[in-house]
């Protein structure tokens, strides 16, 4: 793969996943990465000192999938929607044949209840870290660190 064509899949990849989550289609959101994998959230303040402290850390598929059933049957909150928006986009290929990609984002969130109905507030501002590996002719995240600002 050329490194245009790299880079349109590591595009259409970071399309696909945001577009999953933005349409809440969350049991679906394992299977953009490998298992195992890493995905964790961490501060901007502990990325840049590289403590390895996150607010969330999964390293597998079955972790994942398990936010999604808390996420689903344990978290209480008033109903709402994400809205990403993705930009500034770098991608590096490595001769070990992993790619790392690394991409700002907003995540905006409008509230659907009654009473806030339609407020839109941005709820998350960062950037994505990625490591990326073909599996079975699919792109998908090995490494997904979400730095958050």
């Amino acid at each position: 793969m050329d490194a245009r064509e790299l880079r349109v899949t590591v595009d259409e990849l970071l399309a696909a996943y945001v577009r999953c989550i933005d349409n809440d289609r969350l049991e679906e959101w394992p299977d953009f990465f490998t298992d195992p994998c890493l995905y964790q959230i961490m501060p901007r303040e502990n990325a840049e000192q590289e403590w390895p402290i996150a607010m969330v850390y999964c390293d597998s598929r079955g972790m994942l999938r398990d936010r999604v059933v808390a996420h689903r049957k344990a978290n209480i909150y008033a109903p709402h929607a994400y809205r990403h928006t993705v930009s500034s986009l770098t991608v590096t290929r490595h001769d070990d044949g992993t790619v790392r990609a690394s991409a700002n984002f907003v995540v905006y969130r409008t509230m659907l209840d009654a009473i806030e109905y339609g407020h839109t507030e941005v709820f998350s501002v960062g950037e994505y870290r990625d490591v990326i590996v073909m599996e079975n002719g699919t792109a998908k995240f090995r490494e997904k660190t979400v730095v958050v600002d």
